[in-house]
C-alpha cells in the first residue's frame, strides 16, 4: 500500500497521457539534427524589444564583430610605413 501511495505522488505524468499509446519511440532520433541546426541564445528583455527577430541581432552582431576587429588592427599611416620599413644602418647608395 505505501509503495502504490509513494509511486503515485512521485509521478510527475499527467493524467490524460496514455503510456499504451506511446510505442515505437526511440530515444535521440532527432538528435544530431537539433544539435546541427539550433544555436538558442537567451536576450534581455530590454533588448528582445529592440531587436524584433533573428536577422536584426545578426546583423548587429556581425556589425560588432567587423567594428571591434578594424579597432583592433594597428593604424597605417602613409608616411610612416616609409620610414619603418628603412634600417637605421642602412645608408642611402650613392650612383
Amino acid at each position: 500500500m505505501k509503495r502504490a501511495l509513494a509511486k503515485r505522488l512521485n509521478d510527475d505524468l499527467r493524467p490524460e497521457y496514455d503510456l499504451s499509446q506511446l510505442k515505437g519511440g526511440v530515444r535521440g532520433k532527432y538528435y544530431r539534427q537539433a544539435v546541427a541546426g539550433t544555436n538558442l541564445m537567451l536576450i534581455e528583455p530590454e533588448l528582445a524589444n529592440v531587436f524584433r527577430d533573428s536577422e536584426s541581432v545578426n546583423r548587429a552582431l556581425r556589425l560588432l564583430v567587423d567594428t571591434a576587429a578594424a579597432a583592433a588592427r594597428p593604424a597605417r599611416r602613409h608616411g610612416a610605413a616609409n620610414k619603418a620599413s628603412q634600417r637605421p644602418s642602412q645608408k642611402p647608395r650613392r650612383r
